[in-house]
């Protein structure tokens, strides 16, 4: 293995021997072992799942990669056979130096013991000395920064003292090669931002990091590289701007397109080459003005949310919400700067007094990030009859940063009952970039380009 390189994975490939019935283990231990003494082909009782397949990745020195991929897509797997917690079925894992690792919330800690023990214990585990875990003991503790619960139980702990702790003793022993998979969404807004920058630290003073996330703003913040898994393979290992793009594109993929996807995928992988794919659907992320110029909103059918919740009605119903570009075309795949139409439309059962529609944009965390009424606050529709249907617009210029957010929409009254009808989540759409990015957060409220005078 090259000096530079601090992990080293050929191949690796985990497989899992899954039975249907709790009998068939013992068959399975017994009876192809009978078999195979008479000369007869020894019969299976289990079936094959594996977990990952003939995943190859290295990672430099000093490196940080994060590793992206929907749930069950083998990224655990991966990380803990690096780690050594897992063997593989087949390849092989080669790491240089110390290997620390958060794996899941409370790995590796005693709830009999205290965190103090705990701590210990730890730090004796990836091979630190008594002196040397004395020596750090201090800085681990104002790390965690848990105060007197640190001489308690751990089985006494929250989730987020938990993971304090553990992120702490791992962070702050300065290893190698540090691996984190998930665990840091736990922790508080302030402790993810500590977190953060002690990352920064270690990638500075050499530390490899692999770092799980489906945080696709972390993954591009923090990481040289990602790596895409899917269903066990490697998908893609590239900058995490297009890794991002790949694994947006696979997730929101309609069935008959997630294997023309996958292949195109892999195949610029192999190459190293642009992506064909890349041609045949809109790009999530467009770094040039002559392709944003280019890029129309369209329609994707594979951007259909999971969370959609549906009120009761209650004399009146919302049969349809849509999102318009400026030729009337349903979309939700936007451009960041462009006007659209969110259109409401339904009926009334019942006759009304006191009628106001709303909607309201949400993020994937479920914050509402903006939101409109008609008519404005503290006016409204004074009648309606049942029986009449209603269809109504709200403009936005779409100033959303890129990503994915979510609609909802009510029809409310000022008398009983006060919610007609209201679905959460109706709709999902995607804001894709135009040009080189100049804002972050949820928002682009930027008027120009910064300047800078100096005298």
């Amino acid at each position: 293995m090259s000096s530079d390189i601090s992990v080293n994975v050929q191949n690796l490939s985990k497989c899992y021997q899954i039975y249907d019935r709790p009998r068939d283990r013992l068959k399975q231990f017994v009876v192809p072992r009978l078999q195979r003494q008479v000369g007869m082909q020894p019969q299976q009782y289990f079936r094959e799942f594996w977990a990952l397949k003939d995943v190859t990745l290295e990672v430099r020195k000093g490196e940080t990669v994060g590793i992206i991929g929907r749930n069950g897509s083998g990224k655990s797997t991966l990380l803990q056979m690096i780690c050594g917690t897992l063997n593989p079925t087949s390849g092989e894992v080669h790491t240089t130096g110390r290997v620390a690792a958060l794996l899941e919330l409370g790995s590796g800690f005693n709830p009999e013991f205290t965190g103090r023990e705990n701590v210990h214990m730890n730090a004796a585990i990836v091979g630190l000395s008594p002196d040397e875990i004395e020596a750090r003991f201090d800085d681990i503790a104002a790390f965690a920064d848990i105060g007197g619960f640190l001489e308690q139980p751990v089985k006494s702990y929250s989730s987020g003292m938990v993971v304090r702790l553990a992120f702490a003793v791992q962070a702050m022993i300065n290893p190698d090669i540090l691996v984190v998979d998930e665990a840091l969404a736990v922790g508080d807004e302030k402790f993810q931002r500590k977190c953060f920058t002690r990352l920064e630290e270690l990638k500075a003073r050499g530390t490899s990091i692999l770092f799980v996330s489906h945080s696709a703003p972390s993954i591009i913040e923090l990481c040289d590289r990602a790596l895409v898994l899917d269903r066990g393979a490697r998908i893609m290992y590239t900058s995490p701007q297009q890794a991002i793009r790949a694994y947006q594109k696979i997730i929101y993929a309609p069935d008959k397109d997630y294997q023309h996807l996958v292949q195109s995928y892999v195949a610029a992988d192999q190459s190293g080459e642009a992506p064909a794919i890349e041609r045949d659907f809109p790009r999530a992320v467009e770094t040039s003005e002559k392709a944003a110029a280019e890029n129309a909103a369209i329609f994707d059918p594979g951007l259909i949310p999971e969370t959609t919740s549906v009120y009761p009605i209650q004399g009146a119903e919302i049969e349809n919400i849509s999102i318009l570009d400026e030729n009337n075309n349903a979309v939700n795949v936007l451009n960041a700067g462009s006007v659209y139409q969110f259109e409401i439309s339904g009926k009334f059962i019942d006759n009304f007094s006191g009628v106001y529609f709303g909607m309201h944009i949400r993020n994937v965390s479920g914050a509402v990030i903006t939101g409109q009424k008609y008519p404005e606050d503290g006016n409204f529709i004074r009648a309606v009859q049942g029986g009449s249907a209603f269809t109504v617009r709200f403009s936005f210029n779409m100033s959303l940063i890129p990503g994915v957010y979510f609609v909802g929409a009510g029809v409310w009254s000022a008398e009983e009952p006060t919610c007609a009808h209201r679905i959460m989540d109706a709709i999902m759409f995607r804001v894709s970039a135009v040009g080189k990015p100049i804002s972050f957060g949820y928002v682009n409220l930027s008027a120009s380009e910064p300047r800078l005078e100096m005298v």
